[in-house]
């Protein structure tokens, strides 16, 4: 599993970064997590608004922190 986080680096992209790693943890899943910083990287994903979680090349979250609940949720779904 893939897991890129798109911003550039600000804040609520470190937490961002932090959530995804911890849960992550929490679920003992072994991802490949990367945090992206440059804008045309962004826009070849698709990523409108940051910070952004894109999963296996998908967008799932953007535009604002996402909650460890949701970030759990989108993992278990994508793994089951």
């Amino acid at each position: 599993m893939k897991i890129q986080i798109a911003g550039p680096g600000c804040p609520k992209c470190k937490a961002t970064e932090a959530v995804v790693r911890k849960v992550c943890a929490a679920m003992e899943i072994e991802a490949e997590i990367e945090h992206l910083t440059n804008p045309a990287e962004f826009a070849r994903l698709g990523v409108m608004f940051t910070p952004a979680v894109v999963l296996d090349g998908k967008v799932i979250e953007s535009g604002h922190v996402p909650s460890e609940e949701k970030i759990r949720q989108v993992i278990s779904q994508h793994i089951a």
